[in-house]
C-alpha cells in the first residue's frame, strides 16, 4: 500500500511541519549523482507551476522553466532554472552530457548553438508539427514530463519554485532507478549507510 504525506497529514493533522520535514528529508537522499549522459540525448524544457491555468509552454506567466536531459535507454537529469536563455542552458548541458554526443531538441532558439559546443545535433521541428523524423525526436524527455508532471499535480497538487528543484530530484530518481530490483525503500536505506 502506497502511504503518501497527504495520508499522513490526514492522520496526524497537527503535525504539518514535521511532516514536511521529515518528507523534505528523505526527498534530500534522491539526488542526481549518475554518471555523465552520453550515446544519444534528447534535451527539451517543461514549465511547472503557475498560480494561473491557460497559456502553456514558453510565455506562461509565474511558471518556473526546468531544462531535462534524457539519454535513451539510460538516464534522466533535470534542474530547474531562472529561464531558458543559452548562457543558462548550454553550461548544463556541459556539465551533464559527454561532449561528442548526438543532441536531439526541438526547434526553440536555444538550442541553436549546440554544434559550437561539441555536440552533435538533430532538430526535430515541433513548430511545423514534426515530432519524429527517423530517430530524431524528443519523445523519451517528453514521456518523462508527462510522468512528473501527473505525479505532481496528482499527489502534491502544486509545488512552490522554492521547493521544485527537490521534487524534480525525487522523480528523476524513481527514473533513473525504474528498472531497479531493490524498493525503493531499500535503495534509500542504502544511501543512509554510505
Amino acid at each position: 500500500m502506497k502511504y503518501t504525506i497527504k495520508d499522513f497529514k490526514r492522520d496526524f493533522p497537527n503535525d504539518d511541519v514535521c511532516l514536511d520535514y521529515i518528507f523534505g528529508q528523505i526527498r534530500s537522499l534522491m539526488t542526481q549523482d549518475n554518471p555523465m549522459l552520453g550515446g544519444t540525448v534528447e534535451v527539451d524544457e517543461t514549465y511547472v507551476g503557475g498560480k494561473r491555468r491557460g497559456t502553456r509552454g514558453r510565455g506562461a506567466e509565474g511558471k518556473t522553466p526546468v531544462i531535462g536531459m534524457a539519454e535513451r535507454k539510460g538516464g534522466i537529469k533535470a534542474q530547474a532554472v531562472r529561464n531558458m536563455k543559452s548562457s543558462i542552458v548550454i553550461p548544463i548541458m556541459r556539465r551533464n552530457v559527454q561532449v561528442g554526443t548526438h543532441i536531439m531538441t526541438d526547434d526553440f532558439l536555444t538550442y541553436s548553438n549546440v554544434k559550437e559546443h561539441g555536440f552533435k545535433h538533430g532538430v526535430i521541428n515541433h513548430s511545423a508539427k514534426e515530432y519524429v523524423r527517423g530517430d530524431i525526436h524528443t519523445n523519451t524527455i517528453e514521456g518523462f514530463w508527462s510522468q512528473m508532471k501527473r505525479s505532481i499535480d496528482g499527489t502534491y497538487h502544486s509545488v512552490s519554485p522554492k521547493y521544485l528543484q527537490s521534487y524534480v530530484d525525487e522523480f528523476a530518481y524513481r527514473y533513473n532507478h525504474r528498472a531497479s530490483c531493490l524498493p525503493l525503500f531499500h535503495l534509500l536505506l542504502g544511501r543512509l549507510v554510505v
